[in-house]
């Protein structure tokens, strides 16, 4: 498989060490042997790594709020300082209080005092915990995804991937959740535009809606986001957002394209939803493209009721290569160990044309 697959040793830094769904301490699915399955797959398939090069914090602020950051940056050495590891015997950042709406009621946000009050200020769940390695795992990723936008951009590569770990596609500007820190797919979208390219497109066959590169970009024509996945309204993650009428808004009016699919959904449904897609790809004029490259659709993937196969994943990879365009495919979900680095690899070898020996 002729490609380049970037990555940041880095991203193994973030072990949450399980998560808090519904009040309970679970083991959790997002952990450091997803990055080490998808790369060691995807180098047996014949990719050349490239590593991860640093890129400034302006890359990051042209997608996220200067605040986020910080508080990623800070939050958990701010957890250790008020010793929350030792009482109540926290090690990991969880948020306990959000600053909705409804609390203050119309008045100011403010600065809480409390760290472990702050803990919901930009978090929307309780599942996404902040720990020791989890900013530089999450900046790391962020490189991975910066850096393969620059080989397509700067060095005329066709098809790049970014073993990016933790995943992106549910944190927005100002927010983080559903395991994800930093958007990787935006901050590549927005590297792709930054670069020239007039019009670019980000594909996203994760499970579950990205709610968070729809926020980047719902208010924007010159970025398409397109999104096939269990149908938030059928109880799945992100359950508020990611249903079909919702199109964009202002400049944006048009430029976001949801499939919602119902859960027990299998091939077909889904490939026509990705073809879908790519016609929407199309008419938009992109240039570029930007592939958020989720497996957790398929049948054996804990966190989602749907049943793609691995066989449609490299029918999927192969529809979206025939639109002709460079493509930046950034990992996203995937939780099936055994099966999750072939389904990438399955994936890859249809964007690139290749066939397994």
């Amino acid at each position: 498989m002729a490609l380049s697959m970037v990555w940041s040793a880095d991203c193994l830094q973030h072990d949450p060490a399980g998560e808090v769904w519904v009040g309970v301490h679970t083991p959790g699915t997002e952990r450091p042997a997803r990055a080490t399955v998808v790369r060691e797959a995807v180098l047996a398939a014949g990719a050349t790594e490239v590593p991860a090069a640093a890129h400034p914090d302006s890359d990051l602020l042209a997608v996220h709020d200067a605040a986020l950051l910080d508080h990623l940056r800070t939050v958990h050495a701010e957890w250790v300082a008020a010793g929350l590891p030792a009482d109540p015997g926290q090690p990991q950042v969880v948020p306990y209080l959000f600053p909705t709406a409804g609390l203050l009621a119309g008045l100011p946000l403010r600065r809480a005092t409390a760290v472990h009050a702050r803990a919901g200020r930009f978090c929307y769940d309780t599942m996404t915990l902040v720990g020791a390695g989890t900013w530089a795992a999450a900046r790391g990723a962020a490189d991975a995804a910066l850096t393969a936008a620059d080989l397509v951009t700067a060095a005329g590569a066709r098809v790049v991937f970014a073993a990016c770990r933790p995943p992106g596609h549910h944190a927005g500007p100002d927010s983080f959740g559903g395991s994800c820190y930093l958007n990787n797919a935006a901050l590549a979208a927005q590297a792709l535009r930054r670069a020239g390219h007039e019009r670019v497109a980000v594909v996203d066959v994760d499970a579950h809606h990205g709610n968070g590169t729809q926020a980047v970009f719902y208010d924007r024509g010159d970025v398409l986001y397109c999104s096939v996945h269990v149908d938030p309204g059928a109880g799945w993650f992100p359950h508020y957002v990611g249903f079909a009428d919702e199109t964009g808004r202002g400049d944006g009016v048009g430029a976001t394209r949801n499939a919602p699919l119902p859960p027990g959904a299998d091939d077909r449904p889904w490939l026509d939803a990705v073809r879908s897609l790519a016609a929407a790809v199309a008419g938009h004029g992109a240039g570029a493209l930007v592939v958020s490259l989720g497996v957790d659709a398929a049948a054996d993937d804990p966190e989602s009721p749907l049943q793609v196969s691995p066989d449609a994943y490299h029918a999927a990879g192969t529809e979206l290569a025939a639109l002709g365009l460079p493509v930046v495919a950034v990992l996203e979900g995937g939780y099936h160990l055994p099966t999750l680095g072939p389904l990438v690899v399955a994936t890859l070898e249809g964007l690139t044309g290749s066939v397994s020996a």
